[in-house]
């Protein structure tokens, strides 16, 4: 869940030479009128949590559409018993009664797609931008903003029915239920089930990551630009959590396939965009001088050296993965599918 980048004001040293002039901005990042017009100081108005909520429920609208399309598609290949689901846990086929499971499915597929567009749309404003875009800059930051807050919603609505499909399936007391629902789904450690022994705490780390990273935005101007710029990078970590715990636990795409070769191949534009975005950043101060040009240690030199080259491996190896259908998951069903999230008396 990409958080927004900082808005496209460098600072001098690294403002380009011919900057292409903006287009119309939107109301969110129009700069009041000029002092001589009105007679006092002005300033562009501070982006805040609250402004960028009320604009994000088109995105949002558009998100929950999404997701009851993907519930759907879920509902009819588990009644058509075309899903790899069953295969997993066939006592699942009873969709009346698990239909709760199969919607967090849907609210966690959505979030998944939700980040990968708040990834795309981060990697283009912070390198080199297509000549045409569908929206100005400014107002594909604010999308950016938008888009990396319903991610996180959606994270939440995920995580959260998979709780109430927990307490729903126990025959415990409330109690029990509850705090054996708030351990397994928040806790890390507190799932102890076949593959979700992993998946489980890898899916929570990016919950808890994705909320803070999220949000530091707005709170930019307290931590400074630069701390925040750092902080900002570790949102691809979280992105790529997201990822691993869906390839790990995700039902639908348990076995090699179609379904499991789309999620990789989906990751192609991300892997070449940040590769552009290393080769060609917008600002001056990250680019790869050569090596008698560089100012800075040569430590650093050799660092982000070894990034892109470790980014051109990744394009290599997803290219392979994706030709081969092969990744080293699974590709025969286990002796054993009773593995179940239904607590045993």
């Amino acid at each position: 869940m990409n958080p927004p980048p900082e808005p496209a004001t460098p600072d001098a040293k690294d403002a380009p030479q011919a900057p292409d002039a903006p287009d119309a901005p939107d109301a969110e990042t129009t700069t009041p009128a000029s002092p001589a017009a009105t007679g006092h100081a002005t300033a562009t108005p501070r982006v805040t949590l609250r402004s960028d909520l009320r604009a994000s429920w088109l995105d949002g609208t558009v998100a929950l559409l999404v997701t009851a399309a993907v519930f759907v598609i879920l509902y009819v290949r588990i009644e058509s018993e075309a899903s790899s689901t069953l295969t997993v846990m066939p006592f699942m086929a009873d969709t009346s009664e698990f239909w709760m499971y199969y919607l967090s499915q849907a609210f966690g597929w959505a979030a998944l797609l939700w980040a990968w567009g708040t990834v795309i749309i981060g990697l283009l404003l912070s390198g080199p931008r297509p000549a045409r875009l569908p929206l100005s800059g400014p107002r594909l930051e604010r999308l950016h903003r938008t888009t990396s807050l319903n991610t996180i919603a959606l994270i939440v609505a995920h995580a959260l029915l998979f709780a109430a499909e927990l307490v729903y399936q126990d025959t415990d007391s409330w109690p029990s239920r509850l705090g054996s629902a708030v351990l397994e789904t928040f806790i890390p450690g507190g799932y102890n089930s076949g593959t979700g022994v992993w998946a489980m705490p890898i899916g929570q780390a990016a919950l808890y990551l994705a909320i803070p990273l999220g949000l530091l935005f707005y709170v930019r101007h307290r931590i400074g630009p630069k701390t925040w710029r750092i902080l900002h990078r570790f949102v691809l970590v979280v992105y790529i959590l997201s990822v691993w715990h869906t390839l790990l636990y995700g039902t639908n795409v348990w076995y090699d396939g179609a379904f499991r070769n789309t999620v990789w191949l989906l990751q192609l534009p991300i892997a070449a965009l940040f590769l552009l975005r290393l080769l060609r950043p917008a600002r001056r101060s990250e680019r790869l001088a050569a090596p008698g040009a560089h100012r800075g240690s040569k430590t650093g030199w050799t660092l982000r050296l070894t990034i892109r080259v470790a980014a051109v491996a990744i394009i290599g190896v997803l290219v392979a993965v994706i030709a081969s259908g092969r990744d080293g998951g699974r590709t025969v069903p286990p002796e054993d599918t009773s593995s179940t999230h239904v607590h045993d008396d």
